[in-house]
């Protein structure tokens, strides 16, 4: 044997030793070294192929499969057959004589490549540590274009793509579309939502009409708010429409539950916050669990202060500020004050209501009862003319009004039992523990309240009243109504300086009227209520860092709930 005999026994060695070792790496990885079937990828994406055939110098990593041979080399090109020898090391011998070898034959389809004859070059080329090869290219013709990456198991995925596309049509009005996928029965979905905006349209278009249009005033929409909020970070190797699948699921999901149609951008908001992908969201969201867990709910001192308004201004494009009203109905007590109260809000503010009455696990509410407040609400919501709903629930009122608040942006209750006077009744409190914990700004209302038309804001420099300042301008800009701004001075040692206030009212072009008290806080805060004829009263939250110290002291808020004659809108 010569020794260029030799070389190429060795070097066929090498190459088998290398495909063994490419095999065992993918299984562990689970990924495929398999090369492409060219016969199957061409019937699933229905590809035709053309007269345009060129020679061009190609990369061997594009290369993904062969037409013949597809199972007699791993996906770099390593010979998996121990009969191969022979054939591989005379091909092997004649790539380094004079006479080399002529160009392989190759189909492209897209930015891939499969071999029609020349497979065996290939293998020797990259074992020679060559990066590209010498082959008359013949070019196949498809909607769906495959990437070096493909595995053999998507190719489902891309066959789904590809009858997706061909029935909405919609390469046709846009060339450039990228809509694939990681789940091939997603592309159902996709379809189901295109038939359903057809059906609304007017005039019923064809399918492929309305595909457009759903593209266009449906689909495009989402990927904006995707783009826009760079949710795609939370959920690596997933594209934009697997994202925008899953939005619209978890929206589907949260309108069933919450008995009203939310907008994408909050589906999108609490997907990301709720099933992140990354392992640092993984790490708090497994975090809040435990602490939740452990945490008493008296103990608990609720969101950071802010955090309404933050989701607020991120979604709400200019729209009024209670978009969105959450009602308490307590026919029990036989009170709907704080509908009387919703309703006088959502005409200024042109707010959806969503009233919520809520019966513990041990109640059970006749039919009848249900169509006695049912009749009752919707009377009272026609006229007034308010887009509504009631719904019904059983299960803890706090817990229920808490986890539905963070779909509005206000909620509102009649205020029949506020905190009690007692360390003990402070602590067994569902009010007070509501306030705490809620994200969402709380109306309290009275039995007797009426309509709002003056405003007092109780101001002292916290970080939950400069929310209240926030809402509070907002009324009094939009609802024309006078404004008075009463900052009350407890401790002679610290005084409060509402120079932020200013600023912040001056910049919006609101007047009001700055007032400064000393004394006892909520004492002064009901006393000024009522000499400046006002019938709400806006008012950060608890003051206090630490629960314990609230339960134990009492706080503002307490105090002016169970005395005031008004309203009470407290913000967080």
């Amino acid at each position: 044997m010569s020794n260029l005999d030799y070389q190429a026994v060795q070097d066929f060695r090498t190459a088998r030793f290398q495909a063994n070792v490419e095999r065992i790496r993918a299984a562990l990885s689970r990924e495929s070294a398999d090369l492409l079937s060219y016969e199957d990828v061409r019937k699933k994406l229905h590809a035709t192929e053309t007269n345009r055939r060129q020679l061009k110098t190609i990369p061997l990593n594009a290369i993904v499969g062969s037409v013949g041979r597809y199972t007699d080399f791993t996906r770099r090109f390593f010979p998996r057959q121990e009969n191969d020898e022979e054939r591989w090391t005379r091909i092997r011998m004649r790539a380094e004589s004079l006479e080399g070898f002529p160009p392989i034959e190759a189909f492209q389809l897209g930015d891939v490549y499969f071999i029609i004859d020349g497979n065996h070059r290939a293998s020797v080329v990259r074992s020679l540590g060559g990066e590209s090869i010498e082959a008359y290219v013949t070019e196949v013709k498809t909607d769906v274009s495959l990437s070096p990456d493909t595995k053999p198991d998507e190719l489902i995925i891309i066959e789904r793509y590809t009858i997706f596309l061909e029935k909405s049509g919609l390469k046709k009005p846009y060339p450039e579309i990228n809509l694939k996928m990681s789940e091939a029965g997603n592309y159902r979905f996709l379809e189901y939502q295109i038939k359903h905006h057809q059906q609304w349209m007017d005039e019923r278009p064809s399918y492929q009409d309305a595909a457009t249009d759903w593209y266009k005033n449906v689909y495009s929409p989402v990927i904006q708010i995707i783009r826009k909020r760079g949710i795609l970070r939370n959920f690596p190797h997933r594209s934009e429409t697997d994202l925008f699948v899953w939005i619209e699921k978890h929206r589907e999901r949260l309108n069933k539950h919450v008995g009203w149609s939310l907008d994408a951008d909050t589906a999108a908001i609490d997907l990301a916050e709720n099933y992140s992908q990354r392992p640092a969201s993984r790490i708090q969201r497994a975090s809040k669990k435990i602490i939740h867990a452990v945490t008493p709910a008296v103990l608990d001192d609720g969101p950071m202060p802010g955090e309404w308004r933050k989701v607020w201004l991120s979604t709400n494009q200019g729209q009024s500020l209670f978009r969105h009203i959450l009602v308490g109905i307590n026919a029990k007590e036989g009170s709907w004050a704080a509908l009387d109260q919703a309703l006088d809000i959502a005409a200024h503010e042109k707010s959806q209501i969503h009233g919520l009455h809520i019966v513990d696990n041990e109640t059970d509410l006749s039919p009848e009862k249900e169509t006695e407040i049912r009749s009752l609400f919707e009377e009272k919501c026609q006229d007034a003319a308010v887009n509504t709903g009631l719904r019904f629930k059983q299960g803890n009122v706090t817990q229920t009004l808490r986890k539905d608040a963070r779909w509005v942006d206000l909620v509102i209750l009649s205020l029949t039992h506020p905190p009690g006077p007692r360390p003990l009744n402070r602590l067994i409190s569902g009010f007070s523990q509501l306030v705490r914990r809620c994200s969402r700004p709380i109306l309290a209302v009275p039995q007797n309240a009426k309509k709002i038309s003056h405003i007092l804001l109780a101001y002292d420099d916290s970080n939950a009243s400069k929310e209240a300042l926030y809402v509070a301008a907002h009324l009094s800009k939009d609802w024309k109504m006078p404004l008075n701004l009463l900052s009350v001075q407890e401790d002679e040692k610290k005084a409060i300086t509402p120079s932020y206030a200013q600023e912040y009212l001056e910049e919006k072009k609101i007047q009001a009227n700055f007032i400064n008290r000393q004394g006892e806080a909520a004492e002064e805060i009901l006393k000024e209520a009522k000499k400046q004829d006002t019938n709400l009263i806006i008012m950060g939250s608890y003051g206090y860092n630490n629960p314990i110290m609230e339960v134990a002291l009492g706080s503002t808020v307490d105090e002016v709930l169970r005395n005031s004659e008004n309203s009470v809108l407290i913000c967080r």
